[in-house]
């Protein structure tokens, strides 16, 4: 009888464990791809869960000029950016749902100790890109710019987390 309670218990152990294993890995659930503007093309992360989404690029110390996040929304909207616990530099870059870019956030710096203030665009958008600050200048990205995914990105299906 007590090993029957033993084995039990063991069981029960093992797939609170699985279990564990299997939620702490879906919050972490990010899709990669590429978009590009003409020639300008940047490998993206796509956070897939309302924490990665939330997290971000906050507290990377560093990101490769060819690289980027790519924030994908359910609906084209007003969506506040802000730079809290972000260590680089960045140009946020929103995007409508035609794949036009509407928004700039240039240079956009990190936070200081003090409050940190939203970055409200002046134009609905439905994806938002953030790149290393500065290289928007470098490649003459401005208002009007069309955006291209590649078709993973495309295909990706968002609920609206925030």
């Amino acid at each position: 009888m007590k090993n029957k309670y033993l084995l039990v218990l063991l069981l029960v152990l093992s797939a609170l464990i699985i279990l564990f294993i299997l939620l702490s890995q879906q919050e972490k659930r990010i899709w990669y791809g590429k978009v590009c503007f003409k020639e300008n093309c940047f490998y993206v992360e796509v956070p897939l869960t309302e924490d990665g989404m939330i997290r971000g690029l906050m507290f990377r110390e560093h990101l490769d000029e060819d690289k980027g996040m790519l924030f994908i929304f359910d609906r084209e909207d007003i969506h506040p950016f802000w730079m809290k616990n972000t260590l680089i530099p960045l140009d946020i870059v929103w995007i409508n749902e035609s794949m036009n870019v509407v928004f700039i956030s240039k240079n956009t710096q990190p936070c200081g100790t003090g409050t940190c203030h939203d970055i409200i665009p002046a134009a609905k958008a439905r994806y938002i890109l953030e790149i290393n600050g500065g290289i928007a200048d470098e490649i003459r990205l401005k208002a009007g710019d069309k955006i291209t995914f590649d078709k993973s990105i495309e295909n990706i299906v968002v609920h609206e987390f925030l």
